[in-house]
């Protein structure tokens, strides 16, 4: 059996105000043709901020910064010998242009957190949205329907 190849990336869901809520921005992949968020390898000497921050930017143009509390980890197979970890941090835009990486991504748009959730092609970004609105404070049906309540509130 194929010892397992271990891969990683870092990337951050972006987001900027639009009125009294918020646009991400979206991108798709030329290869593959699905709609993500903007992420990279890990280059030598980086750390994760780094890799993030640089990666959005190639990818489209737009400067971040990063905001504490929130780091999230996905992994799965992008072939049966490779294991990938992809890191996302919540990231606010500092510039809103949007300029796509021609070589890697066929598009890019700011889209309503509100509708981000359909047009992305994966279970695992529709739960990093759901993440991200939760710390954001955008309360959907299902965030408040999970609320846990404290006994000052009865």
């Amino acid at each position: 059996m194929k010892e397992v190849k271990r891969e990683k990336s870092c990337g951050a869901i972006v987001f900027r105000h639009n009125g009294s809520s918020y646009d991400i921005i979206l991108l798709k992949h030329k290869y593959g043709g699905h709609w993500s968020f903007p992420k990279g390898h890990v280059e030598a000497g980086e750390n994760e901020f780094r890799t993030a921050t640089r990666e959005v930017k190639e990818e489209t143009g737009v400067f971040i910064r990063i905001l504490n509390g929130f780091r999230e980890a996905v992994e799965y197979y992008p072939k049966p010998d490779i294991r990938k970890q992809v890191v996302y941090f919540l990231g606010k835009a500092i510039n809103e242009n949007l300029v796509p990486q021609e070589e890697e991504v066929s598009e890019v748009q700011w889209v309503p957190i509100e509708l981000a959730g359909d047009m992305v092609t994966f279970a695992n970004d529709k739960r990093l949205i759901r993440l991200a609105k939760r710390r954001l404070g955008i309360a959907g049906p299902s965030a408040r329907k999970n609320r846990k309540y404290s006994k000052s509130s009865y």
